[in-house]
């Protein structure tokens, strides 16, 4: 009887627990990030350069390419450390912009700066792409759009421009478009959550 009485909050109440649960590393990586791209910004008008304007296909190729540096170390020699030149080059990155349907043709003007931070302390984070050569591409004005993308230790900025080499258009040439799908494994890994408690609860009930 005991069950029956508090069977229908049950499932709002474990909905609620899973919902804080799931959404709160989202929450995070996207208020550093966002953070991070508004202290760029007030770094050019400072200089009265026009803000960045926030790239969400330059931001999918940055989260992909801070994975695959997640587990590479800090060091004097990586990130924005790194001399000019000499950036660890990636066998599949061609992979990497199909994942978010980008080809070369459309990228290649564009910049990508990655930065090692330990856990990314907000205070050292900005001064890492302000304070360091990447200042260098902050300062152009051919750059008009920025996407970032984090993961562990790692932060990436992608710098795109307003020409059809740099504009971060998305390919249709596998018939899809990554605006219109763009949902992580963090929110899928959600909805599947969701749609499991919805179930439970009619059984519940």
């Amino acid at each position: 009887m005991a069950s029956s009485r508090f069977s229908p909050l049950f499932p709002f109440f474990v909905f609620f627990i899973i919902l804080c649960l799931a959404s709160h590393p989202v929450i995070c990586d996207d208020d550093q990030e966002s953070a991070l791209l508004q202290g760029i910004n007030s770094y050019r008008t400072s200089f009265n350069l026009s803000a960045l304007t926030k790239n969400d296909n330059a931001k999918c190729l940055a989260g992909e390419i801070a994975a695959q540096f997640k587990n590479q170390p800090c060091t004097n020699t990586t990130g924005s450390n790194t001399v000019p030149g000499t950036e660890p080059q990636f066998s599949n990155y061609p992979s990497l912009l199909a994942r978010c349907h980008l080809n070369v043709s459309n990228t290649r003007d564009g910049a990508v700066m990655p930065a090692c931070v330990p856990h990314l302390d907000p205070s050292l984070v900005l001064t890492n792409f302000t304070q360091t050569p990447y200042s260098d591409n902050l300062n152009d004005t051919r750059f008009t759009g920025a996407g970032v993308g984090s993961d562990g230790n790692w932060i990436v900025v992608v710098l795109t421009t307003s020409t059809a080499e740099g504009s971060y258009v998305t390919s249709n040439t596998d018939g899809s478009n990554y605006n219109a799908a763009n949902l992580t494994d963090k929110n899928i890994g959600l909805i599947y959550h969701l749609l499991f408690l919805l179930i439970a609860s009619l059984f519940l009930l």
